[in-house]
Order: structure tokens, then C-alpha cells, then sequence
């Protein structure tokens, strides 16, 4: 699966826009990175920049932008309404897909020690992938700003944690730079049908886990604060934890909201926000009209919170994602204000190259004329993957039939959890359709790279070689995934509706023919492979993998046919 993460630095300019093209033109010019946005503040006289990709092409963007900002930013002339210590003031990284918090905080820090090695500017790691607990904080490490840090320099605890600590030119005009890992965070607005910015704050205050100031008499919102022994307010938390919110009138809509940031999406969820949101509303007689998500949100967000309605409406989870998401975006009202289009609002598919052919997209007509003509690809490989896919779809089909059965009510959530695998199964597959051919057209390439010397030849060879080996891996890996199919056909073949115990058996033909088509490309491909040693191992796995489906497919036939009488 792709991994995505998203980068947002903040750069000590925001007035020149020559100087800010400039760092984003560095940026645009890694090849897999996707500038999605820039924002320059002229009072603030920041940019903050978010672009998005994968882990390796994010890393190396961001690094050129930071060596381009140190070029291009001195310090030493910077003035603005926001606190800042650096041509790069931060730079945190994001998870969006498939990477964990964890994994971004490792590679914030192996970009700290790049940029202070090889850039000499001053680092500090925050947030997630701060050293101390203190550092997690931005405010301490940027504690008294630019103007501080020739003093913070000469104290040890005060240091940067990567490149130089001394005071000099180079340093006093890059100034130092925070980087860090933080959780994706979520700026939401919740649409109320009042116009009171009084009652959107008190519903504000209700859920926001800094929650309300406690007060002698908490009916009387003038009465006296109760303060704890330094004199600070003792505060009552709201019932979400990681998110800030306020209430607030907005001319343009006419209405009050309660605008929110969900900094933990994993402890508060947005779908879960929502309902609490809509809860203290309720119970100060305020109704939530609709949501309003600004900004990007990344898709596994609406993923979840499609699927918690169905969930609560006791339908199947195993449908396409599509229609998932048309399920949170109605169930939270995205919509009520202006049209919600997934397409220019879910970071995923913001970054999507739809320039790129892929046999998927074809009709069936078109998949299979394609599959008819000279050219030799897609072939048996790609075949066996579709017919894989169209195992599991059949296997997810009954298990959504099942699950919507009348009179079967008490076990939808059997069938929905089996319909949420097969979904996945079929998706899996579905990408290796186009893999196989992709592996196909690696070995095709190979036959272009020269071959007028020895080096040449030497370097042709172990290309060929790797290209054939990887050949060899993606039909391997077909057939596991085929073969993965049989759990939901046997399961829907058992236990799904009779009335279509025909299509579960459909399924399991599918099934072999793709785990046995897949297996025929593993044995072709690793006749060409010179380590036999290698060879035989994926072939013994095949044929391990042939005998099994040939059990799996007569064995659910079996219970097919008995079924069918």
C-alpha cells in the first residue's frame, strides 16, 4: 500500500511573492510531490506551504525548500506579527496514509540531521518527534524567538538538537528551524440554526477539552472565577479530548457556529465530534444544521465516518468507497453550505495522476479488445488478478445480500464484517491487475538499456535480472490474494442466502482459475532467473498454493450443489 505523508512549512516570508515562488519551485520539481497549497501572510510575513507525497520525495522537497529559504531569507532583516526563529521557522510531517505517527517522527528526525549537517542550520525536534518531553511543546523550543537564540546558544540545555550552536553570520541569518511529526489536524466548523454567538460558545466550552473556567456560581457567567493556589483559573474539561473550539457569528452564512480543531483525530474522530457537538446543542435547545471541514481532510476521515453511520443504522460496511463517503457527507451535512466534491476536498485523491492509463478504468468491452490485440500485455497475469477481483466481489456481493435479508436482521453485522474483507480482497486485487502488466513492461524496458560494453552488458544483465525476479513476485502475489477469496466464498456459501449460493460457487471457480492462471506466470517468469535457488522456492510456493485451491474450490462446490439439491 502507498504511503503518504504531508509536509506544512512555515517560511519567514510572506510579502516578496518572487522569493516564496521561488522556495515552491523547488518543491514542484521533485518528481512525486504535489503542491497543494500556499498562503502568504502579508502581516504576519509568513507563507505556510503544504504539499503532500511519499515519505522518500516529501523528504527530499522539503529539504530543498529549506536550502532554498536559507538563500533566499535573512533573518537578521525579518519583522512580523507572528512568532518565528527562522528562515524555516517549522516544518512538521504529517501522516495521511498507510505510516504511522511514529514513522513520521523518525523521519522528521533524520531531516533534522540532514538540514544541520549538510545546511548548517540549527535544528529542534518538536512535537512527536521532540528528544525530551519539554520539546514536544513548539513554544519552548522557539522560546524567545529569533531574537533569543545567540543567548540560548551558550546554554547546554537550551541547544539545538542537530547542526551548529554557535553564533555567527551563517547562523544568525538562517536563524534555527523546528521540525517535528504531529497528527493530522482537522479545522471544522459546525453550522447551528441560531444566530446567538453566545449559545455557539457555550456549546464551544461544553466540548473542547480545555473545557470552561470554573466559577463560584456556575448559573451566573459574571460571577467570580475560582483560582488554585498560584492564582490561576481552575478549569472544568469539555467532553473531547485533543480539540479547541470557539463559537462565532459568520456574516457571510448568517449564522453562528462553533468552530473546532481536532488536533487527535484518533482519540476524537471527526464523526465522533459531530455527535457530541450535536448532543450539547441539543441540550441547550440548539440544533447542528450541517459541518463544514476546511481545508483538506485526509480520505480514511470520511472512511470511518461513513462507516460508523452504517453501522449505527445497522447496514453492511462493505461497499465501495464512494458510496461511503456520500454516507458521511450527508449524515454530517457537508453539503448545507456549499456542494462537497471529494475530489478537491480528500488529499488522496487530490494527488491522484488521472493522466495515467490504467486498465481498470477501461469498460469491460475495452478491458477485453485491449487484452485481444497485438500487444502482449495485459496478459494471463493481469487476466488472473481480474478474475481474482471478480472472486471477491462475488463473495462480497452475497455477503451484502445476506446482511439486508429480511427477517436475517440479527446477524447484518456477520455478513457487514465479511463484506468489509471482501472489499479490501477485491481492491487488492484490483491494484494487481495493473501491477502485472506494470512488471511486465519492467522486463520490456530492460531490453532498451544499451549493451555497447562490457559495463553496459554487466549493468543490462542484473537489470534484467531484477525485473524478471519482480515478474516473478507480483503473480506470487496474485495468488495469495486470490486465494484469500475462498475464506468469504466458503463463509457466504455456508451461511450466506440460499437464493444466491449459486454466485458463492461462481466465486470459487473464479478463484481457482485465478490462483492457477497466476501460478502458470510465477513458473514462466522464474524459468529466466539465474538464482535457482530463488526459482525453485516461489515455484514450490505456487504449487503449494494450486494444491490448496484445487481442496478449497471442490470442497465449496460440494456444499454448493447439496444446497442447490
Amino acid at each position: 500500500m502507498r504511503q503518504l505523508i504531508e509536509c506544512v512549512p512555515n517560511f519567514s516570508e510572506g510579502r516578496d511573492m518572487g522569493v516564496i515562488k521561488q522556495i515552491t519551485d523547488v518543491i514542484e520539481k521533485i518528481e512525486g510531490v504535489k503542491l497543494l497549497d500556499v498562503d502568504p501572510g502579508e502581516a504576519t510575513n509568513r507563507t505556510v506551504v503544504t504539499f503532500v507525497g511519499e515519505p522518500e520525495d516529501v523528504l527530499e522537497a522539503a529539504f530543498q525548500a529549506i536550502k532554498k529559504a536559507k538563500e533566499l531569507i535573512d533573518m537578521r532583516h525579518h519583522h512580523g506579527a507572528h512568532p518565528r526563529m527562522g528562515a524555516t521557522d517549522v516544518c512538521p510531517l504529517v501522516p495521511v496514509a498507510n505510516i504511522t505517527l511514529e514513522e513520521c517522527a523518525e523521519l522528521a528526525r533524520q531531516l533534522g540531521k540532514r538540514v544541520g549537517d549538510e545546511l548548517g542550520v540549527p535544528v529542534y525536534a518538536y512535537e512527536s518527534a521532540a528528544f525530551t518531553p519539554e520539546r514536544r511543546n513548539l513554544a519552548i523550543c522557539r522560546k524567545g524567538e529569533y531574537e533569543a537564540l545567540s543567548k540560548r546558544f551558550g546554554v547546554k540545555e537550551e541547544q539545538p538538537d542537530f547542526g551548529p550552536c554557535v553564533w555567527n553570520d551563517e547562523t544568525a541569518k538562517s536563524g534555527a528551524t523546528a521540525i517535528g511529526a504531529r497528527d493530522f489536524l482537522i479545522a471544522v466548523n459546525y453550522n447551528l440554526n441560531s444566530t446567538s454567538t453566545r449559545r455557539a460558545n457555550a456549546i464551544a466550552f461544553d466540548v473542547r477539552e480545555k473545557g470552561r473556567p470554573k466559577r463560584e456560581d456556575m448559573s451566573n457567567v459574571t460571577s467570580k472565577k475560582v483560582l488554585d493556589e498560584n492564582g490561576e483559573p481552575i478549569m472544568i474539561p469539555g467532553t473531547l479530548k485533543g480539540t479547541k473550539a470557539i463559537g462565532w457569528f459568520i456574516d457571510e452564512y448568517g449564522i453562528a457556529q462553533v468552530s473546532m480543531n481536532i488536533t487527535d483525530i484518533h482519540t476524537t474522530p471527526l464523526h465522533v465530534a459531530f455527535d457530541e457537538v450535536c448532543r450539547a446543542a441539543a441540550a441547550r435547545g440548539v440544533r447542528v444544521t450541517g459541518t463544514e471541514i476546511v481545508g483538506l481532510i485526509p480520505k480514511s476521515v470520511l472512511i470511518d465516518a461513513g462507516k460508523y453511520f452504517l453501522r449505527k443504522q445497522q447496514r453492511s460496511v462493505g461497499i465501495h468507497e464512494s458510496e461511503i463517503i456520500k454516507i458521511a457527507v450527508k449524515s454530517m451535512g457537508l453539503d448545507e453550505l456549499k456542494p462537497f466534491v471529494p475530489e478537491e476536498k480528500v488529499i488522496e485523491y487530490m494527488i491522484e495522476d488521472k493522466s495515467a492509463k490504467k486498465l481498470v478504468d477501461m469498460t469491460c468491452k475495452g478491458f477485453a479488445e485491449e487484452t485481444a490485440s497485438e500487444s502482449p500485455a495485459p496478459g494471463g497475469g493481469s487476466i488472473s488478478a481480474y478474475m481474482g477481483s471478480l472472486a471477491a466481489a462475488l463473495g462480497t456481493m452475497v455477503a451484502n445480500l445476506s446482511s439486508h435479508k429480511p427477517g436475517w436482521d440479527a446477524r447484518w453485522e456477520f455478513f457487514s464484517e465479511w463484506a468489509d474483507k471482501g472489499q479490501a480482497m477485491m481492491s487488492n486485487l484490483v491494484y494487481l491487475v495493473d501491477e502485472d502488466t506494470n512488471a511486465f513492461n519492467k522486463i520490456m524496458a530492460v531490453f532498451a538499456m544499451p549493451k555497447g560494453t562490457p559495463e553496459e552488458k554487466a549493468a543490462r544483465s542484473k537489470a534484467m535480472q531484477e525485473a524478471t525476479l519482480y515478474a516473478t513476485q507480483v503473480p506470487l502475489q496474485t495468488m495469495k490474494a486470490a486465494f484469500e477469496t475462498f475464506g468469504i466464498i466458503r463463509a457466504m456459501a455456508e451461511e450466506g442466502n440460499p437464493n444466491s449460493v449459486s454466485d458463492a460457487g461462481v466465486g470459487a471457480l473464479a478463484a481457482r482459475a485465478a490462483v492457477l492462471g497466476a501460478g502458470l506466470n510465477v513458473k514462466i517468469n522464474a524459468a529466466g532467473l539465474k538464482d535457482r535457488e530463488t526459482a525453485e522456492s516461489l515455484i514450490a510456493e505456487a504449487n503449494k498454493l494450486i494444491e490448496n485451491a484445487c481442496r478449497e474450490e471442490k470442497e465449496i462446490l460440494e456444499i454448493v450443489n447439496g444446497k442447490i439439491g
